[in-house]
């Protein structure tokens, strides 16, 4: 028996047919729509990380602190001396020492803003006798500064100071756009040049570090309850769940970091088993320690001027005159007023430096500012407690420095010149560090083995010096100087004296 479609079934499958077709319709449309968003936010994206921020720089000089800056050690004085002459003024002033300190302060910090991928469209200048309270640098600076962003349609404002919460906050109220200070942009730099896991973590505790003093007060939100129906009563405002999920992310980020210092230490300890000792590089950003360890080493690691290019580090193995074989490590730069957080953070890096046998102090022999930027220096090592290791001190980029100065580097008898450019001292600087080792200490031993033994033989060619070799017979006779480690290794084949 079969079934008879009314009219009314009819009108009900076309309507129902409609409705999928709408239905498709709509969804098809929505498809698109998702589709087409998701290719603007590509395009945005891309456009971002390709546009650069164009940035106005704050520099600011406070006079109340020159007294600290005039007590300066005689080498000092003399290389602002040189640096004032050379620029061709006859004596110098303390005004002209001030002056010389702020334009390489100043070029220093427009230095980080373009390592940080800024655009610098203005930098403002101010001197004044110490920091406003409320804005670091008064109302009227900052009136200048909001017209100067206006013209030049800045998206960011860098401080070449550390800002207070409220300070921030304040400058933040008056201004159209973005306001970082010295800290967080040595933090976004570290960032960007972070590649491996640890160094990514190491960036990100920093980073935590600085912004949780900085939630308080950012906006109401920042303060307020929860409002409406079945909302109202006790609970956490929500910087207190910021404060909350910051400080739960920096113990989670240091656990993490604790186990890599774990891995570090048990990879140590398996280096440790045979007698290789690690020499550091150490120095201010952009001294040339990456071209001076690639001269050294071959390793082909990153060469760029732009500060902190080198942020992880690097081990290679390196062969002394004597035959001695070291680890080279090339750490990351330090800067003036380097941020303590990153000090703290960074230990698990800077252990290659506190397990050091020796310091390589690479200094830059052409900077005007060289024993101060050594003096901040030997303060970072203060701080990690390394300042009582052997220090060899280096004087790289002397290819650009004059005759006549190079001739009064020369006479400092502490300090090797060098030019890892040229490759040129570099052999100098290997048997300066063979002087100072004293881990496996370099001996010479007679030996007498038969010819049948020639892996003896071997071995000692390829990591002693070979002073005297003769056969007689089937014997071997032969004076060798090299590294203890290696020497003992065969006593039993020792020549007894007479």
């Amino acid at each position: 028996m079969t079934s008879k479609k009314t009219p009314l079934d009819s009108d009900q499958g076309q309507a129902q047919s409609r409705r999928n077709r709408t239905k498709t319709v709509h969804r098809s449309l929505v498809e698109a729509s998702e589709a087409q968003d998701a290719a603007l936010l590509a395009r945005e994206l891309r456009t971002s990380q390709t546009q650069t921020e164009v940035a106005v720089l704050v520099v600011v000089e406070f006079t109340g602190e020159l007294r600290k800056r005039k007590q300066l050690t005689a080498a000092a004085r003399l290389a602002r001396a040189a640096a004032i002459i050379e620029a061709g003024e006859e004596e110098l002033a303390d005004d002209a020492a001030s002056t010389l300190d702020f334009d390489a302060s100043r070029a220093e910090f427009e230095e980080l803003a373009r390592s940080a991928g800024a655009t610098i469209a203005a930098t403002i200048v101010q001197r004044r006798q110490r920091p406003d309270p409320s804005s670091l640098v008064g109302q009227g600076k900052i009136d200048e500064l909001v017209a100067v962003v206006a013209s030049t349609n800045a998206s960011l404002v860098l401080f070449d100071h550390d800002l207070t919460p409220s300070q921030l906050r304040n400058i933040e109220s008056r201004l159209p756009c973005h306001v970082i200070d010295r800290s967080q942009l040595i933090l976004d730099i570290f960032a960007r040049h972070a590649k491996t896991r640890e160094g990514q973590l190491q960036v990100e505790l920093a980073q935590l570090e600085y912004q949780l003093p900085r939630l308080a007060g950012r906006g109401r939100a920042m303060s307020q309850l929860g409002g409406g129906i079945g909302t109202r009563g006790p609970g956490e405002t929500q910087l207190e769940t910021d404060r909350r999920k910051i400080n739960l992310r920096i113990d989670h980020i240091k656990t993490q970091l604790d186990a890599v210092r774990r891995i570090r230490h048990q990879q140590r300890q398996r280096r440790e088993a045979v007698p290789v000792p690690v020499v550091a590089l150490v120095g201010y950003t952009n001294a040339g320690k990456s071209t001076l360890f690639n001269a050294l080493t071959e390793a082909g690691v990153l060469e760029s001027a732009r500060m902190f290019a080198t942020l992880d580090p690097k081990l290679r193995q390196l062969q002394l005159p004597s035959r001695r074989k070291i680890l080279l490590s090339d750490t990351v730069g330090f800067i003036r007023n380097l941020p303590h957080t990153l000090v703290t953070s960074f230990r698990a890096t800077l252990e290659e430096v506190e397990r050091a046998e020796i310091l390589l102090h690479v200094q830059d022999a052409a900077s005007a500012m060289r024993e101060e930027q050594k003096t901040q220096v030997e303060k970072v090592l203060g701080d990690l407690g390394v300042s009582s290791k052997p220090v060899i001190q280096v004087l790289n980029k002397v290819d650009l420095v004059p005759p006549h100065e190079l001739a009064h580097l020369s006479n400092d008898r502490e300090a090797i010149p060098v030019s890892s450019l040229l490759h040129t001292g570099l052999e100098q600087l290997l048997n300066a560090i063979d002087a100072a080792l004293v881990v496996d200490p370099v001996i010479e031993s007679r030996f007498r083995f038969p010819q049948s033994e020639g892996s003896i033989l071997a071995s000692l060619e390829g990591g002693a010096i070979v002073d005297e070799k003769r056969f007689e017979g089937n014997l071997v006779f032969l004076r060798a100087r090299g590294p203890s480690s290696l020497l003992e290794r065969y006593r039993r084949f020792r020549e007894r004296s007479a």
